[in-house]
C-alpha cells in the first residue's frame, strides 16, 4: 500500500515536471536580448509590435489566433508583420524557455 502511494506520487511529480517544460528565467534573458526591442513585457501597449503582458490570458493574439502554446510557437517560428522568422535562429530549448517566460507575464 505504501509502495503504491509512493509510486503514484513519483508518477504525478514526473508528469507535472514534464508538462512544465522551459526555464522562465532563461526565457526572460532571451526575451530581453531578442524580443524586448519590439515587444513590451510589462504592458499590452504596442511598441513596434504588440505588448505581451497577459498574452496567454488574452482572447486572441494580433494575428486573431487564440494564444495557445502551439499558436505562440508557430508565431515565433514563422514571424510575420515585420517580426523575423525564428525557426532556425533559436533552438527548441530556447523556444521552451521563451514560452515559459511568456506564461509568467
Amino acid at each position: 500500500m505504501v509502495l503504491r502511494a509512493f509510486a503514484l506520487c513519483v508518477m504525478t511529480f514526473s508528469l507535472s515536471a514534464a508538462a512544465a517544460k522551459g526555464d522562465p528565467a532563461a526565457g526572460k534573458q532571451l526575451f530581453e536580448k531578442r524580443c524586448a526591442v519590439c515587444h513590451s513585457a510589462d504592458s499590452q501597449i504596442k511598441k513596434m509590435a504588440p505588448g505581451l503582458k497577459g498574452l496567454f490570458r488574452k482572447g486572441k493574439m494580433a494575428n486573431a489566433k487564440k494564444p495557445t502554446e502551439a499558436n505562440v510557437r508557430a508565431r515565433i517560428d514563422e514571424g510575420g508583420n515585420g517580426m523575423p522568422e525564428y525557426r532556425n535562429m533559436i533552438g527548441q530549448t530556447q523556444k521552451d524557455d521563451v514560452v515559459a517566460y511568456l506564461r509568467t507575464l
